[in-house]
């Protein structure tokens, strides 16, 4: 049996890698805001690598979803071990709030991010994946996970209110995102950010103004229809990096 069903809206979402890209650039602003962003700096990766960070964490999150419920809980024990092992380094123990920001931002941009690409997902849907996330929280032991999804959208606003604090990890990450992504890909993805971070975030960071992304994105789901859509990502995606996320499909379909 899988830890998540078949037919389940989280699959949908999380095997498309348009979605995926969108979800993961919404984190990244927010990431950046998070009181506890300093644990991401302690090992030095992220900074180090933010694209290459994102890659795994996708690889991790896609294994879980489309894999027996066996084996997606080995995959989360492994990453609570790893974070473990963090933590017995720093001699520190990362904030259970901080574990279910991580888990409330999934979430919110996988609602996010499915709906900007694609439609209006029911009640039904957001509590699934509601569900599927909240599962992996309470597989990973962490304490004070809501009960139902009334409940997550009391405790995400509240989360957002008194977790997120503009500083100079928020300013260092910036530049690197910046440094890895290049001026054109960099501005794409502060205007894709405006379209699915919450209003909390984009008055932190100071996103003043529609996105003039908008608009591109009918042309792109145009050039989906006529199959010139995977021309497009090349041109945008960074050639490190394209081809890997582009595979993120196939992956999917590999499960």
């Amino acid at each position: 049996m899988g830890f998540v069903k078949n037919n389940s809206i989280v699959r949908e979402i999380w095997g498309n890698a348009d979605t995926i890209l969108f979800i993961f650039g919404g984190a990244a602003a927010e990431f950046s805001l998070n009181k506890a962003v300093d644990w991401l700096y302690f090992t030095g990766k992220l900074p180090a690598d933010p694209l290459g960070r994102l890659f795994s964490t996708v690889v991790y999150a896609q294994k879980i979803i489309f894999s027996d419920e066996e084996t997606a809980h080995n995959a989360i024990d492994k990453i609570a071990a790893i974070h473990q092992a963090v933590e017995q380094s720093r001699g520190q123990q990362i904030p259970d709030w901080a574990y279910r920001d991580v888990l409330y931002m999934l979430i919110h941009y996988s609602i996010a991010a499915f709906e900007l690409l694609e439609r209006p997902l029911t009640v039904a849907d957001r509590e699934e994946i509601f569900d599927v996330f909240n599962r992996v929280g309470a597989r990973m032991g962490l304490k004070d996970l809501p009960q139902n999804y009334e409940q997550w959208l009391v405790l995400r606003e509240q989360h957002l209110q008194d977790n997120l604090l503009k500083s100079h990890f928020t300013i260092d990450l910036y530049k690197q995102y910046l440094k890895h992504l290049g001026l054109f890909r960099y501005l794409i993805l502060l205007e894709g950010q405006k379209l699915v971070v919450p209003q909390r975030v984009k008055q932190l960071l100071s996103m003043n103004g529609a996105s003039w992304l908008k608009p591109f994105l009918l042309l792109y789901k145009f050039t989906q229809k006529i199959r010139l859509d995977s021309i497009l990502k090349k041109a945008i995606l960074p050639t490190d990096y394209a081809q890997q996320i582009m595979a993120l499909d196939r992956m999917a379909i590999n499960y």
